[in-house]
Order: C-alpha cells, then sequence, then structure tokens
C-alpha cells in the first residue's frame, strides 16, 4: 500500500508494512544477525550496491526497516536510521556533522547527556560548543563563528519546556551554511514535523512517546536529503549504533498506537496544568498549553498540541518539591517520559546532575524545579492524588 497521502493514523497503522513471504498480517521478527546469499554472485551483487539485499543486521533488517521507513514517512524525510538509543541518535549526528575545528551551538537547557557528552568528550577531538537560550536567536546569532558547522536543537527543552522558533531558527542558520538538528522527542511525529519547518535532520529517543510503553531502548535519526541519509547511515553502521529486530518489532507495535496515546495524556495533561497552575502551594508552572508558557503562540503555531510534559516549582523550594515527589501515588518517580504511565523526576538531581550548578542554574533547571510526564490514567485520579501530596507540605 502506497501510504504518503494516507492519514497520520492510517501510516501509523500501515506505513513502511514488509510483505512477508509467508502473509503475515504483522511483520515478523527477523531475529537473524546474518542473511544467506543465493550464490557467490548474489553476494557480490549485494555488497557492491548492484542489487538490494540483507547482508547483515548491522547493515540492515527487515524488521528495523519496516520501522525506519514508518518513522521516516511520519516526519516527511527521505530515510530513517533505526538505533541502540536516544543517544546512540545524538552521537550519530554529532560524528557525522562535526570534525576536529567545528563548533556547534544548542539550547543551554538541552538534554543532560546530550550537552555533557559534548562538553566532556567531543572537545578531546577538537570539537567546541556553545550553550545559549534559542528561544531568542539574537543569542544564537552573536553565538556563531566561522567554524560553526551545526545548530542542535531541542523544542520544547528538557525540562523548561523552552520553545525554539524552528523555521526562524533554521533560516538563520542556513544563512551561515550552519546544518540544523532537532530533538522532537517531546513532541513527536504527531504534534510537530521539523524538517516541514526548515530543519536537515531529525531525532527521537524512541524510548518515549514512539514507542510508549517504557519497556525499550531507542533512537532514531530522519534525514531530509538522500545525500545527508548515506552520511548518517556510513557513521551509524560503522560505529555499530544500530537497532536490535526484536527492540525494533516492540517500537513499530508500539508506533501503531501513537496518536491515541498522546491525545490521552494530552488531555490530562491540560487539566493537570490548570489544576497545579491554581494550586496556592505551587509557585509557578511552564506548559506550552497555557496562555502564561512565554511561548504559548509560537506553540501554537508550530506544534498540533502541547504535548504531556511540564515543569512545575512548589512553594517552599526544594524540600516541598521532594515532599510531592516521594509522596504521589500514580505517578512513578522515575526518569524518562511518553509512556502510557506517569512519570515524576526532579531534574537538578537526576537527569542534569552532570551540568555544573552554576550552568544548569543559567538554564533555569532551578533545585526547585520538579518534571512531570503525564500518562493516560484517569485523570479524577491523577488529580486527586496531587492534591493529597500537595497537602502533606
Amino acid at each position: 500500500m502506497d501510504t504518503k497521502n494516507k492519514g497520520f493514523n492510517s501510516k501509523l497503522i500501515h506505513a513502511g508494512a514488509y510483505e512477508d513471504a509467508n502473509g503475515s498480517a504483522v511483520g515478523p521478527i527477523y531475529q537473524t544477525s546474518t542473511f544467506k546469499f543465493r550464490n557467490a554472485d548474489h553476494g557480490a551483487r549485494c555488497f557492491s550496491g548492484e542489487e538490494k539485499g540483507y547482508i547483515y543486521t548491522r547493515l540492515g533488517n527487515p524488521t528495523i526497516e519496516e520501522l525506519e521507513n514508518a518513522v521516516a514517512e511520519l516526519e516527511n524525510g527521505v530515510g530513517a536510521l533505526a538505533v541502540s538509543s536516544g543517544m546512540a541518535a545524538v552521537n550519530t549526528v554529532y560524528l557525522t556533522l562535526l570534525k576536529q575545528g567545528d563548533h556547534m551551538i544548542s539550547h543551554s537547557s538541552v538534554y543532560g547527556p546530550s550537552r555533557d557528552i559534548m562538553e566532556r568528550q567531543y572537545p578531546k577531538y577538537g570539537i567546541e560548543s556553545t550553550y545559549v537560550d534559542c528561544t531568542d536567536l539574537t543569542n544564537v546569532e552573536k553565538a556563531i563563528k566561522p567554524n560553526t558547522k551545526l545548530l542542535y536543537l531541542e523544542t520544547p527543552a528538557n525540562p523548561t519546556m523552552a520553545i525554539t522558533d524552528i523555521q526562524a531558527a533554521s533560516e538563520l542558520a542556513h544563512k551561515h551554511n550552519i546544518l540544523v538538528c532537532v530533538d522532537n522527542t517531546f513532541s513527536s511525529p504527531y504534534l510537530q514535523k521539523p524538517l516541514n519547518l526548515g530543519a536537515d535532520i531529525v531525532l527521537h529517543s524512541m524510548t518515549k512517546f514512539i514507542n510508549g510503553h517504557a519497556d525499550i531502548v531507542g533512537g532514531i535519526v530522519i534525514a531530509k536529503t538522500t545525500d545527508m541519509f548515506k552520511k548518517l547511515k556510513y557513521v551509524m553502521n560503522n560505529m555499530g549504533f544500530n537497532m536490535d529486530p526484536h527492540q525494533a518489532w516492540l517500537t513499530r507495535r508500539g508506533l501503531k498506537t501513537l496518536a491515541i496515546r498522546i491525545e490521552r495524556a494530552q488531555q490530562n495533561a491540560i487539566k493537570v496544568a490548570d489544576y497545579l497552575e491554581k494550586h496556592p502551594k505551587v509557585e509557578w508552572i511552564l506548559y506550552p498549553g497555557l496562555k502564561s508558557h512565554p511561548q504559548y503562540e509560537l506553540a501554537k503555531k508550530q506544534m498540533r498540541g502541547p504535548g504531556a510534559v511540564f515543569s512545575f516549582g512548589i512553594k517552599g523550594g526544594l524540600d516541598a518539591g521532594k515532599t510531592v515527589i516521594n509522596n504521589v501515588e500514580i505517578p512513578t518517580l522515575a526518569v524518562s517520559l511518553g509512556g502510557i504511565e506517569s512519570l515524576i523526576e526532579h531534574p537538578a538531581s537526576m537527569t542534569h546532575a552532570g551540568i555544573p550548578r552554576n550552568e544548569r542554574e543559567a538554564a533555569h533547571i532551578t533545585d526547585d524545579l520538579v518534571r512531570l510526564a503525564v500518562g493516560c490514567e484517569t485523570y479524577a485520579d491523577l488529580e486527586a492524588d496531587l492534591a493529597r501530596a500537595l497537602d502533606m507540605i
């Protein structure tokens, strides 16, 4: 079936479908490391690229390819590369686009490990980076150097929910021959399509919304052009970042319900955020679905919906925040997000603990910040649980 002109939900279910020789209605798991050639000439043609054929799972596998083709279509890219984790996706991009002497710009509150590895490991290879508040593009423009090669965006940013204008940022970057990569994990292709807005590459931690069931770790990189896809694929294959077939099969299964899950979680999040914003013990809240969010209008412009993740601060600071985190029953105290279950965590001591305090606070990741990823539970239960925990302060 050609699904390119079908609706989003039809694409979720049918895009990339692999035609199994036995007629399986669901793509099978090709749990194999290597593939048999018909004869020596066939093997030679596969290796040379004269004939399409599977060789070795690190280089390609039907189960993994089905997932890749589906996500590439959802993001309107030419191709996608499913990898072993979200950080494998990040490093595939870094290693492909940056070389000795190059410079990267990113948002100051970008996902902790994405910043941590760039600041701690990549300087060994002569690569430098600068972190600014990308919601104000004058900061980006001031940070551009003659050797800047990559603008790495995450919008909404983790965990401050800061939103960058992807279209304007891409136009600015391209004027200076800088490539743009957007981490679209918080939105998924259901809520936001960065390639349509000018980005060159999109990536996801598929551990989150794309899989949606907190039972795999995986990532994916999607390219806008064939040339970029080939460059990324070369690095991914030879670094050995590939995804496992069983991991890919579970993710493809989870992907089919992406829209349903996000709609339900987002409905809950809008209600929870509204409840918390009005609660007398809540100091502040940052959620793109609230008019109080500084980029509320931009979020409406470039996103289909505000998503299901937000941050808030409790009056009383860190101790009060700990009281809530330690006493809620429905949200699980755990990192990650995007599953059907609600998760709550403290970024300053968890996901962003590797960032020095002064830099973390400059990025507005303060000690009182609590991040809540809202799931698909019954709303009344979520509200009652939060109310009870807040009453314990």
